[in-house]
Parts: structure tokens; C-alpha cells; sequence
């Protein structure tokens, strides 16, 4: 049997998708790409905006057509707040949400024998449990990613996740190191934490915080690197802040999510800081950490933000100097507060505000990869016919000459030509 798994979205679902991929090829079947044909289809959905939901929705109704007498399988955030729009896709077996994910084995094998329909979405409001995952392999990434919490409960007001994901469940600290090391006896050389709310792992544990997780990993020995994939500025303590430092092997990168540089729009958004205590913030990682390198996410066109706002955003982006921005128009999610904010801005006033933000991240993404005058480690991963490519400790992608004996070593890179989104070097 066939098995074919296609993903939208974040890091988590990656990570996700691969756990229930080792499910089904621990008992025979046989993985094939998502364009292949397949006897059973799994869409791993989003649905952060509406877009994403609209996206998830066509990926199901193409994969349906790939092969029509193939099982399809619905998971994720997508099916978790949405699955009555899922049960009237012609086609859909099987819908379930955001737990439970382990199940899934037995509900495809379920449909095989008896051919039913099947929605086991569960109510995640009260869900307390860090379901079963275990992932020692990836299909297609060099990084390891590592999932050790899910869901959020800070409930931003443009944000479904919290309803799609639940609380805050962190993952046991043994589980965690456990898989680390199994992911580095099978050659992994970086391993990204992801979660839904990663800075938020512990605090549904007893005595132990991210802090204390990040440094039992860092005992890890032959663990070469270890890269936090996202946090909130609030979430970084001094300790966290020191331990990066003083250790090689964190990742010379931070990213820490903004949303926006203007006091009154975050308050609206629910966000649990000013702009000056995170540029407060900032300014004291880039004093302790030498040459970090700290990206963001951006929102534009939030409800009710005026020109004024907007100008104040984009001098204070400048002002952090940021070595490199994700941008994105606000896009307006049903069941969120921000969507009955009567003030919504015009499509052509969001997309001239990003294209602005879009030049300065240009400028400021530059100006980062100019600074880099000495050799930076950096683990390669893909090629083509010209080039091998990599990502530095401070997350710039860089380009060799072509050597495939490359992929998956940790080296040291001298960059020679500098740019963006790639600059270009030498082994050094």
C-alpha cells in the first residue's frame, strides 16, 4: 500500500506529518510523494488565515482527484475549528483535529474494512495531554525539528490557534532528550525546537522551564547545534539570554515575533509588551550575544491602523534593526476579535504598506550580511547544478561551489559576495 502525506503551515505540522508517516511505514506502507498516486492521501491543514483554510481546502479536493477510490485523510488546525466544511467535501473519509493523531493507523485501517466515514474531532479547551510523538527521522530536512509543547494560551485577538491547538501542554523532559539523542545518532547536526508557543514550554511542569531544557540539551555531546525556532520577547530571560551566550552551540539567530512597532495597535492585539521594553530587550541580547542575528514577524494593516501608525511601525523596525522580516498583510480569520473590528483597512493600502516594509527589509537584511567579516559555521543541505547550499548559526543562507559530500556537515564558511536572500562563499 501507498501512502502519500501533504502539509500546509508551520514547522509543528512538519514535524507532525512525520510522526504519522513512521506510523504507517513501521507496519508496511510504502511513502510516496504528494503529486504520486497513492492508496491513501493525508492533508495536514492550516489555518492561520483564511487563505490558509481556502488553501486547504483546494489541496484536498486535488488530491481527491489524484486517485478518487483513494482513502483521504483530514487532519490539523484546519479540520480542528472547521470540520463541518471539511464533512461536506465528496471524497473526505476521514477528519480529525489536532490530537489524537496517533489514532489514525487504526481509523485508515477502519475505513479499509468497512469502508465508513469517520470525524473524531476532539474538544481541545480542556485537553491536557502532550499527545504521543516520536520522530527520529525526516523525510526531506537536513534540521531536525523537535516538538516539545503544544498550544498557546496567550490568545492574541488575530489568532485561531488557540482555539485549533488548546492550552499549554508541555512535553516530559526525558521524552525531549530522549529523542534528541536518538536524532543525532542518526546524524543530525542541528535540532530546531518548534511548538506552537515554544517560549511557554513548562509552565505546566514542576521545576522545569525552557531554560533548564535548553541546558540539558547543551549537554548532549556529539549535539552540534541547537536553534530555538521561535520566542516571545517577554519569554527570553536573563538566564536563557546568558546561556546562549556563553554557549556555542545555540544558534547565533533569534526570532522574536513584533507583530507591530505601534503601542496603540499592539494593545488592540492583545500583545503582553510595549515597543520600547522589547527594543529594551533586544538591545541587551545584541550586548551579550556577539553578531546575533534576530529576525521578526511583521503584521501590516491590522484594523484601525492609521498612517500615524504605521509610520511609527516602520521607524521603530528601523530603529531595532532587524536582519531580516517576515511580512505579512493582515489577514482577517473568522471567530477572531480582530475580524469584528469595524475599521478594516483597504487591500491597497495593506499592500503598499508592505511593499515599503518590504524595501526596508531589503535594506536592513543587506546592511546585516555586509557585518560579516569573519567565518561563521554553517551546515549545507540541498545543491543544484551550480551551487551547495547552506544556513550559517545566524540562519543567512550561503552558496559553495557545488560539492554533494557537503550535505549534512557542519563547516566553516567565509562569505565573498555578499546579498540577499543568498550571499556567496568558501570553505574556510
Amino acid at each position: 500500500m501507498k501512502i502519500a502525506f501533504h502539509t500546509l503551515g508551520c514547522k509543528v505540522n512538519t514535524y507532525e506529518t512525520e510522526s504519522i508517516s513512521k506510523l504507517f511505514t513501521d507496519n508496511g506502507y510504502v511513502r510516496v510523494k504528494d503529486n504520486e498516486f497513492a492508496d491513501v492521501y493525508v492533508i495536514n491543514t492550516c489555518t492561520v488565515t483564511n487563505q490558509a483554510s481556502s488553501k486547504s481546502r483546494k489541496s484536498i479536493r486535488k488530491l481527491i482527484k489524484m486517485n478518487p477510490e483513494a482513502i483521504i485523510a483530514v487532519m490539523g488546525c484546519y479540520s480542528q475549528v472547521s470540520e463541518e466544511e471539511i464533512a461536506v467535501i465528496e471524497g473526505v473519509d476521514i477528519i480529525i483535529g489536532t490530537t489524537h493523531r496517533e489514532h489514525l493507523y487504526e481509523l485508515v485501517s477502519r475505513v479499509k474494512r468497512d469502508r465508513e466515514k469517520i470525524s473524531e474531532v476532539k474538544d481541545v479547551s480542556r485537553y491536557r495531554e502532550f499527545d504521543i510523538v516520536n520522530v527520529t527521522n525526516f523525510t526531506e530536512n537536513t534540521r531536525a525539528f523537535l516538538k516539545i509543547q503544544d498550544g498557546c494560551n496567550n490568545f492574541c485577538t488575530y489568532c485561531i490557534i488557540p482555539f485549533a491547538r488548546g492550552r499549554v501542554r508541555s512535553r516530559k523532559k526525558d521524552e525531549v532528550l530522549n529523542e534528541a539523542i536518538e536524532l543525532v545518532k542518526n546524524g543530525y547536526q542541528e535540532i530546531v525546537l518548534t511548538g506552537i508557543h515554544t517560549g511557554a514550554y513548562g509552565v505546566d511542569l514542576d521545576n522545569y522551564s525552557l531554560y533548564y531544557l535548553l541546558k540539558d540539551l547543551a549537554d548532549i555531546t556529539e549535539l552540534k547545534r541547537i536553534r530555538i525556532s521561535s520566542i516571545e520577547i517577554n519569554e527570553l530571560t536573563d538566564e536563557i539570554i546568558d546561556l546562549i551566550a556563553s554557549n556555542s552551540k545555540f544558534a547565533r539567530h533569534l526570532h522574536i515575533p513584533l507583530q507591530s512597532g505601534s503601542d496603540e495597535i499592539l494593545k488592540k492585539m492583545h500583545r503582553k509588551y510595549t515597543k520600547e521594553q522589547f527594543f529594551s530587550k533586544i538591545n541587551e541580547i545584541k550586548q551579550k550575544v556577539e553578531n546575533i542575528a534576530i529576525t521578526t514577524d511583521i503584521i501590516v494593516g491590522f484594523p484601525s491602523e492609521s498612517d500615524n501608525n504605521f509610520r511609527e511601525m516602520y521607524d521603530f523596525i528601523a530603529k531595532c534593526e532587524f536582519s531580516e522580516l517576515h511580512v505579512f498583510p493582515f489577514s482577517k480569520r473568522n471567530g477572531t476579535k480582530a475580524a469584528l473590528i469595524k475599521d478594516q483597512i483597504n487591500g491597497i493600502t495593506k499592500t503598499l504598506r508592505v511593499n515599503e516594509l518590504l524595501e526596508l527589509n531589503d535594506k536592513l537584511a543587506n546592511k546585516y550580511r555586509q557585518l560579516q567579516k569573519k567565518p561563521l559555521s554553517i551546515i549545507f543541505e540541498t545543491s543544484d547544478d551550480e551551487y551547495t547550499y547552506g544556513h550559517t548559526t545566524n540562519y543567512l543562507k550561503v552558496a559553495v561551489k557545488k560539492d554533494v559530500t557537503l550535505h549534512n556537515t557542519l563547516k566553516s564558511c567565509l562569505i565573498t559576495k555578499y546579498g540577499y536572500p543568498i550571499s556567496y562563499g568558501v570553505i574556510a
